[in-house]
């Protein structure tokens, strides 16, 4: 019996598109390197969710969390949830309440923005929530200052809905090949007039404030108002295909070259080999997990003896911060000096944590 050769082009067209299709990191919402809840946001970071950032700016009061509850049937482990607890039912003219996923320009090259060939997008995602409503969902080049907006609907409250959204290309202004934020992909969930009283930018244009998120509900203006994501998707084409799961070691080594949380939540375990480099200075160099997209920031509790490093000669000294003393994206020094300490120059130790509520992680955020 004839076998027909298999070429690559037709793995491609069987499979939709070749691996990593999907834009988004964590889209799934399956990892959360900084915890599973945080609560009383009132300002814009990360928090739960590995590459989910929370912008919020005079919009309430919340509570995240990644949460299990899950469109039905989907493959879905994880969502991400928010939960107003203090609402705003009168928003001032900046307000601002969304959740971003920033992109770097290097990653988004062969969309070909800026050509006469450039791709259209698809967004695709999994939604819920007891507001209905129009929502807005947004793409922004950074770059070039150049938004497109488009609205959708939660049709029906405290049900999974699936949403498929296409935003043609853009063939003005080149996303920038480096490693630093080209691109936004935001799911508005307040606004105020600064971004809601002119015309919804629903073809690529260059920002005007007002034309963001024109016709975007209010989630802030009640305590019972929550809102759950999972299963978000970006892709080149202008239609959806199947979620594209990965394998969660992979999906966790993405997220490391954004974020690497080094140790958390547990007393007395060892963090790695520490020294004096005299009688009142010591170091310690922790193991990076993956090559980070930037040089990193330090990010860790300040509580009074997070940490103690533990020498053969008998020092006990405990820690309460580090200090970055060298760092590149690949390497990473850090360091503290102390009146108190007990150890000896070119003494070696052990570093430990020191209470159940202290962590410390490396952070490369866009």
């Amino acid at each position: 019996m004839a076998i027909d050769k298999v070429t690559s082009a037709a793995l491609e067209t069987s499979t939709n598109q070749p691996g990593f299709r999907n834009i988004i990191i964590n889209g799934d919402m399956s990892i959360a390197q900084r915890g599973t809840s945080q609560t009383g946001t009132t300002s814009s970071g990360y928090y739960t969710v590995d590459r989910m950032y929370f912008s919020v700016s005079s919009a309430g009061t919340w509570t995240q969390t990644q949460s299990t509850d899950v469109p039905t049937g989907q493959g879905f482990s994880s969502s991400w949830k928010i939960d107003c607890t203090t609402a705003n039912g009168s928003l001032s003219a900046g307000s601002i309440l969304s959740v971003m996923h920033r992109l770097e320009g290097q990653m988004l090259q062969y969309l070909k923005k800026g050509t006469a060939n450039a791709e259209s997008l698809t967004l695709s995602f999994w939604i819920k929530s007891n507001k209905t409503g129009t929502y807005i969902a947004e793409i922004k080049d950074t770059d070039n200052t150049r938004i497109i907006s488009k609205s959708y609907t939660i049709n029906v409250a405290d049900t999974w809905e699936k949403k498929t959204i296409t935003f043609e290309g853009d063939t003005t202004g080149a996303f920038t090949n480096d490693n630093g934020l080209s691109c936004l992909v935001s799911f508005w969930l307040a606004a105020g007039t600064d971004y809601t009283s002119g015309t919804l930018a629903t073809s690529w244009e260059n920002q005007v404030s007002a034309n963001r998120a024109v016709g975007q509900v209010n989630l802030a203006d009640s305590t019972s108002n929550e809102l759950y994501l999972t299963g978000v998707q970006l892709e080149a084409g202008t239609s959806a295909s199947d979620f594209e799961f990965l394998p969660v070691d992979v999906n966790l080594d993405r997220c490391y070259r954004y974020f690497q949380m080094m140790h958390s939540g547990s007393a007395n375990k060892g963090m790695g080999l520490g020294w004096y480099s005299s009688n009142t200075n010591a170091r310690f160099v922790p193991v990076m997990k993956k090559t980070m997209r930037s040089t990193p920031s330090f990010y860790q509790t300040t509580s009074s003896d997070g940490f103690r490093l533990f020498t053969a000669g008998g020092g006990n000294d405990n820690i309460t911060s580090w200090s970055v003393q060298d760092s590149t994206n690949k390497n990473f020094a850090l360091g503290y000096n102390t009146s108190e300490a007990s150890g000896t120059g070119g003494q070696v130790g052990y570093v430990l944590t020191n209470n159940d509520s202290n962590y410390f992680g490396l952070e490369a955020e866009l």
